[in-house]
């Protein structure tokens, strides 16, 4: 997937962007900026980012077990209606109307379930802890404390391994940053985009 992120900076003639990616989409520009050297990127926005690893693993007692993913994996393929509904009740960290919640059920059950399903075995199995070092440019890792999808402490591993990067936790926020907290996070990121 990083490699689709080159393909559309080089179709679009992009320069100096600012590459934002949040939960997954974290991940695979972590992965980006490993692998292309950060080509064309100026910053870099990690948001709720599933980093550095999603699964717990030898010296990385964070985050879910394997156990765990495969069960999703099984449930994407079994009841996948049932998987995105318990996903969407650990998402954010206030409160939802029943329309709300309706809607972002609707855009889980869009996307193709074999595609939700290699996702999570990508989240499973990747590790970009190494990947980390290579990131050079100006990055914001903006991570809610409450997240239950991909915990904070993933927040201050990456910004204990990427250098210079700034830190800005959203106390009242689950993994759902963006809307939680929604005042705080346009505020933040325009600051950082600047």
């Amino acid at each position: 997937m990083a490699d689709d992120i080159r393909i559309i900076i080089d179709t679009l003639g992009l320069e100096d962007i600012t590459l934002a990616g949040h939960s997954m989409g974290g991940a695979i520009s972590i992965r980006y900026m490993a692998r292309y050297s950060g080509y064309k990127v100026a910053k870099l926005a990690l948001i709720g980012a599933a980093a550095p690893a999603f699964t717990r693993r030898q010296n990385f007692p964070y985050g879910k077990t394997v156990e765990e993913v495969d069960k999703l994996i099984e449930e994407t393929y079994t009841d996948r209606p049932k998987m995105l509904s318990n996903f969407g009740d650990i998402f954010f960290a206030r409160y939802l109307s029943k329309d709300f919640i309706d809607w972002f059920h609707d855009l889980g059950l869009a996307a193709s379930g074999n595609a939700t399903a290699k996702c999570l075995v990508s989240l499973r199995d990747e590790d970009l802890r190494n990947d980390l070092r290579h990131i050079n440019v100006p990055t914001a890792i903006l991570h809610g404390k409450q997240d239950k999808v991909c915990p904070y402490d993933f927040a201050e591993l990456m910004h204990r391994s990427i250098k210079g990067s700034i830190l800005i936790p959203f106390e009242f926020s689950g993994h759902g940053l963006f809307y939680c907290e929604m005042d705080k996070f346009n505020e933040e990121l325009a600051k950082f985009i600047g």
